[in-house]
């Protein structure tokens, strides 16, 4: 199923360059310069190191079927080019993988949230199994460029997308929800992630919450049960429906579906769901991934044989000689790491854990940090280890200097040296950290105990 360039006439007029069949389909869509091929039709996007419309002179030389281009490029373009101008390629672009979206007609399922995002993706992605090939986000596509990317990527022989939106600011997941039309929306939580930037919890409920800005009117939200900020911000954009999971053992609140995570399984209803992951948060992502499975026509009982396949450094167990890792390396906000501090409490034998900074949490940033501390030392752990230079890991030190093994280092490779003279086989040890700060760089010098 493809465009054809009828649509991209009544999307932008006539076009210009060339003389060209309506019913004459749209090549492949390409923004990479790299990737062109014979037959594409190219986007040149533009950044701030960066401006496709370079290559628009080449595009007749690899055959190139045609290309928008932006009123703002004055340089000459080469003769007999099919192409558009228009305001902005980025939004020409969205504004493609709309067009795919609808002729696609498939059910479309968005997924934000200030933590747990692709995971919750990943549980999705296996719960709709059953209904076919499913169409989902992957790595860091979740943003203007990669939405689109992951749409237009979608076939006829897909039975659903699954489309992780993330945010640097406000304004930016309306306008994913306006270029996919999502017909289930899931929240996953609000947290303080990227609190540095959007200056409150508030603030960052609301723009969660613009997912909403394209639902079908007939669509649902997913949510977790509880969370009154949550509730307030939706109920502020969306009067249409609602369904609310929670665990058993979550504060007695009305939900739609509520399961009980027991001995790594969970209860629902009838059926008895092994936990494919770790930990009660990814418990109750479950919950949200089978609520929309249940939306969908999925029979919760087909999650007994869920496969998921959750990208690196998330919620990873790895065996290292005689040692448990748990890498949670990929990104951090305080509500993950609380999470992750959680399930090294449940592990069996000594618990260490390696915490470093967590990132874009602007004033709050010193606070946040201590709280984090404050459940490490409550948890008694056996020893943490903290990588950060600045003031957050001084910070976090002094709020854990009560455990009797504490090391403060400033890179990820210092970290082995007190893990070496600690570790013996049958230990666990949690890796948690912001992206940025690179941890997994650790665990190939962790010792082999």
């Amino acid at each position: 199923m493809t465009l054809r360039i009828q649509q991209l006439i009544d999307l932008w007029g006539e076009p210009q360059g060339a003389v060209v069949n309506p019913d004459q389909p749209v090549g492949t869509i390409c923004t990479d310069s790299r990737q062109l091929k014979a037959g594409n039709f190219f986007v040149p996007l533009v950044g701030e190191r960066f401006d496709g419309h370079r290559f628009l002179e080449q595009l007749p030389a690899l055959g190139g079927q045609g290309a928008v281009v932006s009123l703002d490029w004055t340089a000459p373009l080469p003769s007999g080019l099919l192409h558009w101008r228009v305001d902005d390629t980025l939004a020409a672009y969205q504004q493609l993988a709309l067009l795919h979206r609808r002729q696609l007609g498939l059910p479309l399922v968005a997924v934000t949230g200030s933590a747990g995002k692709t995971t919750t993706r990943e549980l999705i992605r296996a719960v709709l199994a059953p209904l076919g090939a499913i169409q989902a986000s992957d790595g860091n596509n979740n943003n203007d460029i990669g939405v689109p990317l992951t749409v237009l990527g979608a076939g006829s022989d897909h039975a659903a997308l699954v489309i992780e939106m993330g945010m640097r600011g406000p304004g930016e997941i309306a306008r994913l929800s306006r270029c996919t039309e999502p017909d289930v929306a899931v929240i996953t939580n609000i947290g303080t992630a990227h609190i540095g930037r959007l200056g409150s919890r508030e603030a960052i409920a609301t723009a969660k919450c613009e997912i909403t800005a394209a639902l079908h009117p007939q669509g649902v939200v997913v949510i977790p049960a509880g969370d009154p900020l949550l509730e307030q911000a939706l109920a502020a954009v969306w009067q249409g429906r609602v369904l609310r999971v929670r665990l058993e053992d979550d504060p007695d609140i009305t939900a739609d579906l509520i399961g009980a995570a027991r001995n790594d399984r969970l209860l629902l209803d009838e059926a008895s769901i092994p936990l494919p992951l770790d930990g009660r948060h990814n418990a109750r992502n479950l919950l949200l991934a089978l609520a929309v499975g249940s939306h969908l026509g999925v029979d919760p009982a087909s999650a007994a044989q869920l496969q998921v396949n959750i990208p690196g450094g998330r919620n990873r167990r790895l065996q290292q000689g005689g040692l448990t890792l748990l890498d949670e390396t990929y990104n951090a906000s305080p509500e993950a790491v609380l999470a992750a501090l959680d399930l090294l409490a449940d592990q069996p034998g000594r618990r260490f854990a390696v915490l470093g900074t967590m990132l874009e949490l602007g004033d709050r940033s010193i606070e946040l940090h201590q709280q984090v501390a404050a459940r490490a030392a409550a948890l008694k752990l056996d020893g943490v280890v903290l990588v950060d230079g600045g003031d957050e890991g001084q910070a976090m030190a002094n709020v854990v200097s009560c455990l009797d093994r504490l090391a403060l280092v400033a890179t990820p490779e210092a970290a082995a040296v007190p893990l070496g003279q600690w570790l013996q086989a049958g230990d666990v040890v949690l890796l948690k950290a912001s992206r940025g700060v690179a941890l997994e760089r650790l665990i190939p010098l962790l010792p082999s105990v």
